[in-house]
């Protein structure tokens, strides 16, 4: 997805990355927002430290916006992108390969992903004017014009459908994919593609998917060194390809539902180890109590060797190498999941453990010097969030697409440091409910 820098263009482009590595932190670096004609909105930093231009622009085309028979479409499409472009009046069309040798010469990346939520595209250029404007030229073709060919998705299709059983031989994929599905049920965020669903994947399906890509449903967020007027320049070139139409409301999605009863999923696989997770459906993104939840996981398993579940499988009963536990929030509710891998003889002591752990932090909640010592790491570590511009980047595009106040990155700090333990305990108790959770185990022989 990403084009190889030419070596001269390249090499300068290293060099102002390392640049920017040993640059100040941002976080007092003010965010300006505002609403184009179009009705795109851009979030913008002003960043000088390096001659670097970082961009990437949301829209609400993820998976959870598929057809059911269709999942993988969104990812596919973004896929393709990459694949070629259209000729569009005295422009020639491009292949795959003449894209490639493009990026390079510009010394500039580009890609397109998409994930439960968003279809996004990033782009890191130098700052000098020229290039710049030619690699945002480049851009706004790939992500306007993208040609899609028939020949090439036959091939990709092959691919992927190799790719996926090939995975299916792997028990963490397996373990994976039947945790999504009892944590999910029927919502599109524990789809699943497969062979069958990339049978109904046609270029005409990704050409309608790709359509939903309106300049008024993109969400922009750009840093650099860059003014306000040339950052809206750059949004305007970014999105010239697109059409302009107004955005109709999209359909609601229906919601995350929680789980009624727990699961109990154990399937044998040849495997050395067993492969364990644990959890339910967690907080959406907005959720009031983000921060007290944030604090208490890096407490109970997010903190690494310093963590609960860490201390207990690990350290005093050698169950695991590691064990984990983390909320994934997103528009609506993510999971939360506890994950570990042990010997297939100790998966039910393992399990057994975790369920002790996870039970007795709900009710009790953490210990003063937990929550100090996780504070204190929380906080010292907050400037490596944002010690380069593409991080920055990345904590920007969060705020535009959550909806977080502009000066979120400048109120980090404070709202961790106001989280008690009362407010972890309350907040743990309100969302999860160890005695309905999933609870899946994959390996151990047949």
């Amino acid at each position: 997805m990403l084009a190889r820098p030419s070596l001269s263009i390249g090499l300068r482009l290293l060099a102002a990355c390392l640049a920017v590595m040993a640059a100040t932190a941002h976080a007092a670096l003010p965010i300006e927002h505002w609403s184009r004609p179009d009705g795109a909105e851009v979030f913008f930093v002003e960043s000088r430290a390096v001659p670097i231009i970082d961009a990437q622009i949301d829209f609400d085309a993820g998976s959870r916006r598929e057809p059911a028979p269709m999942a993988g479409l969104a990812s596919v499409t973004a896929g393709m992108l990459d694949k070629g472009v259209r000729a569009d009046g005295n422009a020639p069309p491009m292949n795959e390969d003449a894209l490639d040798d493009a990026w390079a010469d510009l010394g500039a990346q580009f890609g397109a992903g998409a994930g439960n939520d968003r279809f996004s595209f990033t782009l890191r250029s130098l700052a000098d004017p020229a290039l710049l404007a030619r690699a945002a030229a480049l851009a706004a073709r790939q992500i306007g014009e993208p040609s899609f060919p028939d020949a090439v998705w036959t091939t990709e299709r092959q691919r992927i459908a190799a790719a996926l059983r090939e995975a299916e031989t792997r028990p963490g994929t397996r373990a994976a994919r039947l945790y999504d599905k009892a944590v999910f049920g029927q919502h599109p965020y524990g789809s699943e593609t497969t062979e069958a669903s990339l049978q109904a994947i046609t270029t005409a399906a990704m050409r309608e998917f790709h359509a939903r890509l309106r300049p008024c449903g993109a969400k922009i967020s750009i840093v650099g060194a860059l003014d306000r007027s040339q950052a809206d320049q750059l949004a305007s070139a970014l999105l010239s390809r697109l059409k302009a139409q107004a955005c109709a409301p999209l359909p609601a999605v229906p919601r995350v539902q929680p789980l009624a009863l727990a699961q109990d999923i154990r399937q044998p696989f040849k495997s050395a180890q067993a492969h364990v997770y644990i959890g339910q459906p967690g907080i959406a993104r907005a959720d009031p109590d983000y921060f007290a939840l944030t604090v208490g996981n890096y407490i109970l398993g997010g903190g690494g060797f310093v963590s609960r579940l860490t201390q207990q499988v690990r350290e005093q009963r050698g169950l695991s190498y590691s064990v984990y536990s983390s909320f994934d929030p997103a528009l609506d509710a993510g999971a939360f999941t506890i994950g570990l891998q042990t010997r297939p003889d100790q998966a039910a002591q393992a399990v057994g453990v975790v369920r002790e752990v996870l039970a007795t932090f709900v009710a009790d909640g953490p210990t003063e010097a937990e929550l100090k010592a996780a504070k204190d790491n929380l906080v010292g570590g907050f400037p490596l969030r944002l010690d380069s511009n593409a991080k920055l980047v990345g904590n920007v595009a969060n705020i535009a697409w959550n909806h977080l106040p502009l000066d979120y990155l400048d109120t980090w700090t404070a709202r961790v440091e106001a989280v008690g333990v009362a407010d972890i305990r309350a907040a743990f108790q309100r969302v999860l409910q160890p005695e309905r959770m999933v609870t899946v185990v994959v390996g151990g022989a047949s």
